[in-house]
């Protein structure tokens, strides 16, 4: 299986260059697979029995077949150990009643989702660097909304023959997610405030991917740039791997019969977690519909519900910020597979994106659109409401994105009368927004976030993590911020040094 630019067929890449260079430099399109893997329901029955790096090594040998199972099995044990996801499970499937079966992804180093795919993808880098003979040290730059840069850093910390530079949106995120980026340690990384929105910070990086000049700069000097962002095939692959885990765990609680249905709702910004359920679904993962749940930038909600995506609008700082995003860079990939593989229709999609800040899609691809999605966004009020709602109602304590999953599910099931059973994706641990979760819960909030893990704890009687609380004691290593203009020569500078 090759892998080509979803804006240029002409492009053809194995899967460890594909995971090397994290964008085509020719064109700036997204690496996706020339073919999709199909499991059979037999091969996904047998996953029940498997332990979770597993299940994971299963899937994945189908994607990246330059790699061994019995190679990504190692990888995958190292990266899904108990040091780094301390539950009997990596990703436990909860049922908290009514059909609603929440998908826990945040028992890992930093606390969200992203740490499924960043603590396998250095593993996966270093082995298609060795793979392709590539010498170059690895510089990966990489635009965050909050969790994703922490779960990077976290993952090539020290990393042998890679640097990383994460840049985020100043006054962007919460304050416990730039204490995890600013205090985050290692000799090889770098943490960057920028002026503006994630959208400003992910366009920078871009650029900096598209820069033919600069890269031949850095090339005569011993760098190649590579990205962590969900934009990296090898950050998407791994989470397609925990819809499969997610289905399993059904069947062994006797949620769902052999290949029954269930749907899926995930609270998405950039389209990437989203993304890897439908990827599942298409590869013979029994989902049934895909559920995309926003808050108020709600951006995604009007394409699926129109078929225009329009990033011309007020951007909003909600309680829910690593979903603050108006330009989803993974719906080009959806794009591409629901155009029958139109490079030359996505192309003009992103190149209208990128002048208009809009482009609307064919009704063909619309009506695919439709057919498979739904799609719903909550304010921050609702977004409250409904922490306030689960805990009191269930005992469920969520954080303010799962909290978004969570109000447009029962929104769908209200509309629709459709009871199937649900996987609700839950990106984040609610602690790291003790505060916003505390609000919900009508509790007074401390000035001092610490106090507030401390508060919260009390409140809920769940433990903090430890990877929270430790952040107490750790010094700021980085305040820097700069404009969006100025990224290109601050990555300069850095490396000079």
């Amino acid at each position: 299986m090759n892998y080509t630019s979803a804006r240029n067929l002409s492009a053809s890449v194995s899967a460890s260059q594909a995971i090397i260079s994290g964008i085509s430099a020719g064109d700036g399109g997204l690496f996706v697979p020339e073919t999709l893997p199909f499991f059979n329901i037999d091969e996904i029955e047998a996953m029940s029995e498997l332990e979770y790096p597993q299940r994971v090594a299963s899937v994945l040998s189908k994607f990246l077949p330059e790699f061994s199972y019995d190679e990504l099995l190692s990888y995958a044990s190292k990266a899904y150990c108990f040091d780094s996801f301390p539950v009997k499970n990596a990703a436990p499937v909860k049922d908290i009643g009514d059909g609603i079966n929440v998908l826990e992804l945040f028992h890992g180093p930093t606390c969200a989702f992203k740490d499924f795919a960043l603590q396998l993808l250095p593993f996966l880098l270093a082995a298609s660097l060795r793979k392709n003979g590539e010498n170059k040290t690895a510089v990966i730059l990489t635009a965050t909304s909050g969790d994703t840069g922490k779960a990077a850093l976290d993952g090539f910390a020290d990393v042998d023959g890679v640097k990383i530079c994460v840049f985020y949106p100043h006054g962007g995120t919460s304050n416990m997610q730039r204490l995890q980026m600013a205090t985050q340690k290692g000799d090889n990384v770098n943490v960057i405030a920028v002026h503006g929105n994630f959208d400003d910070a992910q366009s920078g990086v871009k650029k900096i991917f598209t820069d033919a000049e600069f890269a031949e700069e850095l090339n005569e000097k011993g760098y190649f740039f590579s990205s962590a962002n969900s934009i990296n095939w090898g950050r998407l692959v791994p989470q397609i791997a925990y819809y499969f885990s997610a289905y399993c765990e059904l069947r062994k609680n006797n949620t769902i019969a052999r290949g029954e249905k269930f749907n899926v709702t995930v609270p998405t910004g950039n389209f990437g977690n989203l993304l890897a359920a439908y990827y599942a679904k298409c590869c013979g993962l029994p989902v049934g519909k895909l559920i995309c749940a926003s808050n108020s930038n709600n951006v995604l909600t009007d394409f699926i519900s129109t078929g225009t995506y329009d990033r011309n609008r007020e951007f909003r700082l909600t309680t829910s910020p690593s979903m603050d995003i108006l330009i989803s860079s993974n719906l080009e990939r959806l794009l591409f597979e629901l155009s029958g593989h139109n490079d030359v229709l996505i192309k003009s999609y992103m190149d209208s994106l990128a002048k208009t800040g809009k482009y609307t899609v064919s009704e063909e691809i619309f009506s695919k659109v439709s057919e498979m999605f739904y799609s719903g966004y909550a304010d921050d009020k609702e977004t409250a409401d409904t922490i306030d709602l689960f805990f009191k109602k269930k005992g469920y304590l969520c954080d303010t994105h799962t909290a978004v999953a969570l109000k447009v599910y029962g929104e769908y099931r209200k509309r629709t009368g459709d009871t199937t059973p649900c996987i609700i994706a839950s990106t984040a641990s609610p602690f790291k927004f003790a505060s916003s979760v505390l609000s919900a819960l009508g509790q007074e909030v401390p000035t001092d976030d610490f106090d507030a893990l401390d508060a919260l704890s009390s409140v809920s009687a769940n433990d903090i993590p430890s990877a929270l609380s430790e952040l107490k004691t750790l010094p700021v290593r980085f305040d820097e911020v700069i404009d969006p203009a100025d990224m290109k020569s601050t990555i300069r500078d850095w490396l000079a040094k």
